[in-house]
């Protein structure tokens, strides 16, 4: 890892820092929504921004710690229906369109940052 942040700065490693979370929250979605039906679930979610924007000015390791304690999710206590379960559809729906537009938007931005550094390999051929 210390090898590729050398050759390509401590943007590659940020973006592969944010692609992870993104991952890790699509996984916690996915889960909420095929416990839908289960009886006494409690949905778990992460706000990946807010954790991402604070450990990035502590450095990396602390946001691989974070990562770390992070995946599990926060989980939401309060119930929406009688059996105990709180996963909302719509709700779990939408936070799943929202998390596949950013993973979008952060590989456009991996393919666009790796296509400028071969852009400046070729000497702009």
């Amino acid at each position: 890892m210390e090898i590729l942040q050398n050759l390509f700065g401590p943007f590659a490693s940020d973006l592969q820092r944010a692609m992870t979370q993104t991952t890790q929250r699509h996984a916690l979605i996915v889960n909420n929504l095929a416990n839908v039906n289960t009886p006494g679930y409690k949905r778990k979610d992460m706000d990946f921004g807010i954790v991402l924007e604070e450990e990035m000015q502590k450095g990396p390791e602390a946001i691989d710690r974070a990562l770390n304690e992070t995946f599990g999710g926060l989980q939401d206590e309060t119930s929406i229906r009688l059996d105990g379960n709180n996963v909302d559809l719509e709700r779990e729906v939408t936070a799943l369109a929202e998390t596949e537009l950013r993973y979008q938007a952060l590989t456009d931005l991996a393919n666009s940052y790796f296509s400028g550094l071969k852009n400046v390999i070729r000497e702009g051929r």
